[in-house]
């Protein structure tokens, strides 16, 4: 069992309240596969929602009171994403999942790339708090992008 972003199945529940649909997702959510979730959502976060992004570090620095995150507005929203992160491991847990399939670059979902805080469009290694949380806490965390390549 899997634990997915929910926008990856074509929930509308991105910032902009759009979403990253593709069937391969949707099929594994449809045969009781995955399950899935938006951390941003549970967190308390509307959709849409103002972009937010990591600045300080990463989604660990985060967990560690070392960075926070930030609406390209300058609000501060760390909260919202530590309670989103908590909240979908405890769902892991609830549904057995060992490994979520996570929306590439999302300062929650990122699993090896964020973006960098600027709001420029500037990459850097990382993750973002949801994937660093359950990673930290024996769930192995997938990149999206990653996942399809190996189908």
């Amino acid at each position: 069992m899997y634990l997915i972003s929910a926008c990856l199945a074509g929930m509308n529940c991105k910032y902009n309240g759009d979403n990253n649909y593709h069937e391969v997702f949707e099929k594994l959510v449809k045969e009781n596969k995955a399950v899935p979730l938006c951390p941003e959502q549970v967190g308390g976060l509307s959709t849409p929602r103002t972009p937010a992004e990591i600045q300080g570090g990463d989604g660990l620095d985060v967990i560690k009171g070392k960075a926070r995150v930030v609406t390209s507005e300058g609000k501060d929203v760390t909260c919202s994403f530590l309670t989103g992160a908590k909240e979908a491991l405890k769902l892991a847990r609830i549904i057995g999942a060992k490994k979520a399939i996570l929306k590439s670059k999302s300062p929650s979902c990122g699993c090896c790339e964020i973006y960098d805080g600027s709001f420029k469009g500037v990459l850097k290694e990382g993750m973002g708090v949801t994937a660093a949380y359950l990673f930290q806490n024996g769930i192995r965390v997938i990149d999206s992008d990653e996942f399809l390549k190996s189908k």
